[in-house]
């Protein structure tokens, strides 16, 4: 008997170290030891030429679980590359004549309540919507992580109240901040323009014409009556499968395609926006994608940036125009290099955090052999540079709910060590700078000029990558929330630790101990944490009994500090360690206000 079990047992135990072997030559072999190494179930790529056409493959796994292998024509979600084919989509009603690229969106959407305090002075347009500069935060937890929304869930869902949701926090057209809230309000144009929801003119007028007919934006997921049996399972950290969930922002990335359909999209986005001699976009359009002419930054020589769709990358020795995604469960990116008419693209069906996807384009750039751009000479800096020596802070936030996590943590130091320009992170990581011109400079991980300094409308000091902008802010601030930070965190562990020994020596006088009211509402914060490891991820921005219950336990966190500094005060023997009790109780308090300030008190993660 054991002798017929043997081979079985070797069957099952290779099938379980041995992956999939990949379907192309050097390249597949290279990317399928990338899988094993960062631990990812599978990726499906395609590569552009003009010797070779268009070339994909895949390697690992589509399903971990039942190992059944990934395909070239596995169908797979990429995320905010859905944002390229929207943008081509509206880019396409433009040519038409069916949209002004430069209206204001309230012609179009006349009952959309804006908040926007240059109001009459600069309007968020189309064009603001499609290129990160309209002002507007990224998104909300529940507009992103929510399990509440259907595949048929109306795009106005995720605006409940406009004007409290929809900021203009810079002047429109002058920034680049990431939003995909601008693009749920760009499927909600096209549906305005079109007639029709925006799922089916896309699928029917732009990804049939373009040859994409085995892509859709239609939902698609793994399970359930509406499952897809070509659609590869995501997978997360732990090699977990996961289904394709609806989601309320679902043109800024809910998007099915396979590899060989991507190839089509790279052609036709390097191409002059005609379809078999016919024009379908126009080609002005079509030449202005990645290149912004709207910011700040645009006519001070830094060329990095986002437009139309694409973003400018300098990566891996090489610049190309580019858009990555990321989905609960899947990775992606597309990158197309006109001058050449090379492009690659590829999905990887693991959401990792700690993974290098970097690693396959990189892989793929060797694949195509791009040439690198020539290095812009080095110059010097402006004399008065020095002004702009100091702290920075991400202006805006991309999400503006989370910004205090983002002044604390996102400080980036501009200073001068050892004779040269360094930009020195909060983490200890720096990057050397070298002058490209006055105010330009190139950081010496890329090819081209990456960072320009300027000065903005009220004269405050900025520094900016195209991508994200900072702005100088005084030491002393900072200092002041760090140490905010320190003492409200000090305070926590205090009673952490003191109010259990109370309750432990003196279990029942403990309740009429001063550290009792500190010390509950301290450990009321750990109460919901069993609660969240019940519930799915995706709910994180739902009123779950674990979000309903963590935002009693922070709004309860400062009126237990108030109860027992009154403690405190009213004892008529005041030791040192009661004394203690209450500076730690004002130290957690000062703490609490600084949150409730920044709008993170109580924390309502469905708001």
């Amino acid at each position: 008997m054991a002798a017929k079990l043997l081979p079985i047992a070797i069957f099952v135990l290779a099938s379980i170290v041995c992956r999939v072997p990949a379907a192309v030559g050097d390249i597949g072999a290279e990317i399928d030891g990338i899988l094993t190494e960062e631990d990812l179930a599978g990726v499906t790529w395609v590569v552009v030429s003009p010797a070779d056409g268009i070339t994909s493959g895949a390697a690992g796994y589509r399903d971990n679980q039942n190992m059944d292998e990934m395909r070239a024509g596995t169908r797979v979600h990429v995320g905010s590359v859905a944002k390229t084919v929207v943008a081509t989509g509206v880019l396409r009603l433009v040519t038409q004549g069916r949209l002004d690229l430069d209206a204001p969106i309230r012609e179009v959407l006349p009952d959309l309540d804006v908040s926007n305090p240059w109001e009459g002075e600069a309007e968020v347009t189309i064009r603001h919507l499609l290129d990160h500069t309209s002002g507007f935060e990224d998104a909300r937890l529940w507009q992103m992580f929510s399990e509440r929304p259907k595949a048929d869930t109306p795009l106005i869902a995720a605006f409940p109240n406009p004007a409290k949701l929809l900021r203009v926090r810079t002047l429109p057209g002058a920034r680049f901040s990431y939003s995909n809230m601008g693009y749920g309000l760009l499927g909600m144009i096209i549906e305005e323009a079109t007639g029709e929801r925006y799922e089916r003119f896309l699928d029917a007028d732009l990804l049939v014409p373009l040859g994409m007919r085995d892509s859709t934006f239609t939902w698609t997921t793994q399970e359930g009556p509406r499952a897809d049996p070509r659609l590869a399972w995501g997978h997360l950290d732990d090699g977990t499968r996961y289904p394709a969930k609806p989601m309320y922002l679902r043109p800024a990335g809910q998007f099915t395609t396979t590899a060989d359909d991507l190839g089509r999209l790279a052609r036709f986005l390097m191409g002059d926006g005609t379809i078999n001699g016919e024009r379908f976009i126009s080609e002005q359009l079509m030449r202005a994608r990645g290149r912004p002419i709207t910011t700040d930054t645009a006519e001070r020589g830094l060329t990095a940036g986002y437009s139309l769709g694409l973003a400018r990358r300098d990566r891996h020795d090489v610049v190309g125009y580019c858009h990555t995604g990321n989905i609960a469960g899947y990775v992606a990116a597309l990158c197309v290099y006109p001058d050449e008419q090379k492009a690659f693209a590829y999905s990887v069906n693991t959401d990792s955090e700690t993974a290098d996807y970097g690693r396959i384009s990189e892989a793929l750039i060797r694949e195509l052999d791009l040439d690198p751009p020539p290095i812009p000479v080095t110059t010097n800096a402006a004399d008065d540079f020095d002004d702009w020596f100091g702290n920075y802070i991400p202006s805006p936030s991309r999400f503006h709910t989370f910004r205090y996590l983002d002044t604390l943590f996102g400080i980036i130091e501009v200073k001068r060590e050892n004779h040269e320009i360094v930009l020195a992170a909060l983490g200890g990581s720096t990057r050397v700078m070298r002058p490209t011109g006055p105010y330009l400079f190139t950081a010496a991980d890329r090819r081209t000029t990456s960072h320009l300094f300027l000065t903005g409308a009220d004269g405050e000091y900025l520094m900016t990558t195209g991508f994200s902008t900072l702005q100088k802010t005084d030491a002393r601030y900072l200092l002041a929330l760090w140490v905010s930070l320190g003492c409200g965190v000090a305070g926590l562990t205090w009673f952490l630790f003191a109010g259990t020994a109370v309750v432990v020596r003196h279990p029942r006088q403990a309740i009429r101990h001063p550290v009792a009211p500190a010390w509950m509402a301290v450990i009321g914060l750990f109460l919901p944490l069993p609660l969240f490891f019940q519930q799915s991820f995706m709910a994180l921005g739902d009123p779950t009994p674990g979000s309903l219950l963590l935002a009693v336990a922070t709004a309860c966190l400062p009126l237990g500090m108030m109860v027992t500094i009154a403690m405190v005060v009213r004892a008529e023997r005041r030791s040192t360690a009661t004394l203690i009790h209450g500076l730690a109780a004002t130290a957690v308090l000062q703490w609490c206000l600084i949150l409730a300030i920044f709008g993170m008190l109580p924390l309502r993660l469905w708001v």
